[in-house]
């Protein structure tokens, strides 16, 4: 059984902190749940990170290297390279991915 090392992108650091950030305005402990239910659904993904699905905004360009996790309201972007989950973004499920994705992911 192969095991993945998951490890965290600055920039998805970044956004799960002003998530974090944002929910505290409203309830810390609200923040606070929310930031170990990412994190460890995160950690999850070093068991079988395939089985989650491919992002449908790259996938329908023939992009299927990309993979997204759902927690909540919120989606989680990472790539599995060798024995590696990279998560390179967590964002709001509301907000437009297209131009997100375009800007983070393509140009690496």
């Amino acid at each position: 059984m192969k095991h993945y090392k998951v490890i965290w992108a600055k920039h998805a650091e970044f956004d799960l902190e002003n998530i974090i950030e944002y929910i505290k305005l409203d309830s810390v402990p609200l923040a606070k749940s929310i930031f170990v239910e990412i994190r460890k659904a995160c950690q999850e993904l070093y068991y079988f990170p395939q089985r989650k699905r491919v992002v449908p905004e790259l996938q329908h360009m023939g992009i299927t290297n990309y993979r997204e996790l759902i927690h909540k309201r919120w989606r989680v972007i990472f790539k599995i390279q060798d024995n590696t989950v990279s998560v390179l973004l967590v964002v709001d499920a509301s907000r437009n991915l297209e131009d997100i994705l375009f800007q983070r992911l393509l140009k690496e």
